[in-house]
């Protein structure tokens, strides 16, 4: 199944695509929905009740925040992140719905933490109700995030396709599927996505696309590098960016490079990214905000320490890099899951660990098959990563992963462009089994902090 460019990379507020994108999108949607039933000078009181996942990580997550902004009609790419529009509604009990209307509105006892309930369709479930002067129920809508800021309505739940059936020339539900319409057409990944998009909307709006998002994801790691200070939330977790990037300066100016500095120089731009989506900043799903770190660094290492090696101009890299990490999170997408709270973090950061791997490798001007066997390697080297964040807050051990996964990404790439492409173990197969693992995986693991680390380290 074949997953438009917008759905797999987009920009949102951090630090959680499936806590955090989702539900900001959704509330967004229903007071859409209030204002197109001409429902909203009936508005007296909403509440918000979130379940499973939503519930037990939310407020670390910046869940509670996110659905603020998003019933204050606000999108992530329009909203000003510097302004503290929940702190007003905290403060003052009084929220501006869609700028339009003002309601009493108490985060408190409005918005119900369901800790104990996982609804029967996804783990990630929250549910909207609007009330008259009366009390009486005007509206009710139960939305899903299910993972990379993707929102399903719960009348949609299971009835048809989750996702939107594109009309393009390239549908495929495997890899295998994938590497014959390349072997049929004479095309690489990137074609193959290419082809879709333009069928989607114009070329020259694919490229745009394409540039906005590689130019907010340096945005990100550039912010990321310079901003000082303890990241939100209680843990008083420093930021570690800014001494790293000071450091390797240093390092730089007084010419005492070693062999492995590139490492330094990846883990560097792979905290700065994870570090700005931990303090709620403008980053990009690449597949989820969890992981948004590894991408940017990945795509940064092919930049300034790859691309002379290339067949392709750095330009041309960088699309190649974008278009064919989409046509392997489409494959996970369809065949298994990108949500922590329903695999664990091998759906977040071993998706991201395989796209990077097969982006770097394809601008590389690796083959088809060398392309496979990148994300084939990176994502069984993180089979069964529990995503088991401490008091709930994408820091620990999440934004350290974010480095790792993208010095992981590279040592794939390199494995694969070292090789012919043969291997033993298939994408299609690899994917199979994350997600088998992600099924058996005990919900204690699975974005709820209930177990891992999240249990074992002491906070106070």
């Amino acid at each position: 199944m074949y997953f438009a460019l917008e759905e797999i990379f987009a920009i949102g507020i951090g630090p959680s695509s499936s806590h955090t994108v989702g539900p900001m999108k959704a509330a967004k949607l229903y007071i859409d929905n209030i204002i197109k039933k001409n429902l909203l000078d009936s508005v007296d009181r909403l509440k918000v009740d979130l379940y499973g996942s939503l519930a037990l990580t939310g407020i670390g997550h910046g869940t509670l925040r996110a659905i603020v902004y998003g019933l204050m009609g606000f999108t992530a790419e329009e909203i000003d992140i510097e302004q503290p529009y929940y702190d007003s509604v905290e403060r003052d009990k009084k929220l501006h719905l869609a700028q339009k209307r003002v309601v009493n509105f108490d985060v408190a006892t409005d918005m119900v933490l369901n800790k104990e309930t996982f609804l029967k369709e996804h783990s990630n479930g929250m549910m909207f109700s609007a009330f008259d002067v009366n009390g009486k129920e005007i509206l009710k809508e139960v939305y899903f995030s299910i993972g990379g800021g993707t929102i399903i309505n719960q009348d949609e739940f299971g009835k048809h396709a989750e996702h939107i059936i594109y009309n393009v020339p390239h549908q495929f539900d495997t890899c295998s599927d994938l590497q014959n319409i390349c072997s049929k057409y004479n095309l690489s990944f990137s074609e193959v996505v290419l082809q879709n998009e333009v069928c989607l909307k114009e070329e020259r709006q694919v490229f745009a696309y394409l540039k906005n998002i590689y130019n907010v994801m340096n945005d990100a790691i550039e912010r990321g590098m310079r901003k000082h200070g303890v990241l939100p939330g209680g843990l008083e977790v420093k930021r570690r960016a800014p001494e790293i990037y000071d450091k390797l300066k240093e390092k730089f100016l007084d010419n005492q490079q070693d062999g492995l500095e590139v490492i330094d120089w990846i883990n560097l731009w792979g905290f700065a990214a994870a570090e700005e989506n931990a303090a709620g900043g403008r980053v990009v799903t690449a597949p989820t905000m969890g992981s948004a770190g590894i991408f940017p660094a990945v795509v940064r290492y092919f930049e300034r320490f790859a691309s002379h090696t290339s067949p392709l101009s750095v330009e041309d890299g960088i699309v190649k890099f974008l278009t064919t990490a989409a046509a392997i999170c489409s494959l996970y997408r369809t065949n298994a899951s990108i949500s922590g709270a329903e695999v664990g973090c091998q759906g977040e950061v071993g998706v991201a660990c395989s796209m990077a791997a097969a982006g770097l490798t394809a601008a590389m001007g690796g083959t088809n098959a060398q392309i496979e066997q990148a994300a084939e390697i990176a994502m069984e080297h993180n089979l069964g990563l529990t995503c088991d964040p401490v008091d709930g807050l994408v820091q620990i051990p999440c934004i350290e992963r974010n480095a790792m996964g993208a010095v992981k990404a590279i040592n794939s790439a390199r494995l694969a462009l070292r090789g012919n492409g043969k291997h033993v173990v298939s994408l299609d197969s690899v994917i199979k089994t994350m997600y088998h693992t992600g099924k058996d995986m005990s919900n204690r693991y699975k974005e709820t902090s209930l177990g891992g680390l999240a249990v074992n380290i002491v906070t106070c």
